[in-house]
Formats: C-alpha cells, sequence, structure tokens
C-alpha cells in the first residue's frame, strides 16, 4: 500500500473519531469486498460471510476511538476481520467446508494458470480449470494460519510485516507459514501440471 492510501484511510479514521459517521461508510465501501473475499475461505456459507464481515465492520467501528495508527488501517481491519472469523469458527460445533473451484469471482493469482490461461483451445482451458480447482482445493485443506497467510500475500498482496501485524505474530513465523502453504499446494499441483518435483511456484 502506497503512503498516500494509507494518509487517505488515516484521514478517514480521523474524521470518524470526530464523530463523522459518512467518513467510516466510506471505509467500509472502501475494504468490504477485500475483507469478504478473504472471509471467503475462513468461513462457511454466503451469508455467514456476510455476517461475519458485518460484525468485523462493527467492531471496528467501536474500537476506532482507540486506533492510534500504530500500523495502517487496513492491517488493523484484517486482524479484527480474523479475529471475529476465529471467533465464529468455536461457535460452529461441526461445518462441512466447500469448495468454490474456479467460479470463484476473484480467481487465484498463481503464475500457472495465468499461463495456461493464455491458450483458448479447449484442452487449455480444461487444464487451466483443473488447476484452479486443485489449489481451492489445497489452500481450503490447509490448516487456519497457513491458508490465512497465504491467502493474504497472494490474494491481498499484502507485504510480510503487514500479515505479521494481521495476524499478531512475528515475520518469521509469517514466512515459515507461506513456505509451508506453498509446499503443500506445490504437492497437490505436481500431479496435475506434471511438473518438476523441485519446482516451486
Amino acid at each position: 500500500m502506497t503512503q498516500s492510501q494509507r494518509d487517505v484511510d488515516a484521514d478517514l479514521v480521523a474524521r470518524v473519531q470526530r464523530g463523522d459517521k459518512r467518513a467510516f461508510d466510506l471505509l467500509v465501501l472502501k475494504y468490504q469486498r477485500r475483507i469478504m473475499r478473504l472471509l471467503s475461505r475462513l468461513v462457511g456459507t454466503q451469508a455467514d460471510i456476510e455476517d461475519v464481515t458485518q460484525e468485523a465492520f462493527v467492531k471496528a467501528y467501536r474500537a476506532l476511538p482507540q486506533f492510534r495508527g500504530d500500523s495502517a488501517f487496513y492491517t488493523w481491519l484484517y486482524r479484527i476481520a480474523i479475529n471475529t472469523a476465529r471467533n465464529w469458527q468455536v461457535s460452529q460445533t461441526r461445518r462441512p467446508r466447500t469448495v468454490d473451484g474456479f467460479e470463484n469471482e476473484d480467481g487465484e493469482p498463481f503464475q500457472q494458470i495465468d499461463n495456461l490461461t493464455d491458450i483458448n483451445t479447449p484442452d487449455a482451458l480444461l487444464a487451466s480449470k483443473q488447476v484452479a480447482e486443485t489449489i481451492n482445493a489445497a489452500i481450503d485443506e490447509l490448516p487456519e494460519e497457513l491458508r490465512t497467510a497465504i491467502l493474504l500475500r497472494e490474494v491481498e498482496g499484502m507485504s510480510y510485516e503487514d500479515i505479521a501485524q494481521s495476524m499478531e505474530c512475528p515475520i518469521g513465523t509469517v514466512r515459515s507459514r507461506i513456505f509451508r502453504a506453498r509446499d503443500a499446494i506445490a504437492a497437490k499441483l505436481r500431479p496435475v501440471l506434471e511438473s518438476d518435483p523441485d519446482h516451486r511456484w
């Protein structure tokens, strides 16, 4: 995130803290889709995703008077969203996860998919779909900490430092989780791509 974007957020936060509720509406508009995209991998149905997203923003709104800007607003907001999702998971006794598959509107920003979708032959499109489904399934099978770390890095494009703040853990732990997540996904992907065993994206 550029400094100017962080400054815009800081200005909006300051306005909220002065009692301007419309400024918070702008923050919701800016980050709602990104929070929902993250929570779609951590929470069950679409209705649950919407409920947890709303709860996260309510918690953020109530906590904003105490926000001092030690971290970027979006990093702070992601931490609240992740913790809200964890609380939701604890409240669920048992719920099978569903795989969104290739239709996920956000796609997967992995290089193999980009390469395959450049070729619009039926075989290439089928291979592309198989890769996407394999990646989706592999991500969904990851433990929560690994899944959250890889999503924040690969889907949200967050820095290791911002991920560490959002997940409240050391940067070394973030690097380890992302490495392990990539390794697990690569192992699932290898048979589909018939790639070299030592290849890692």
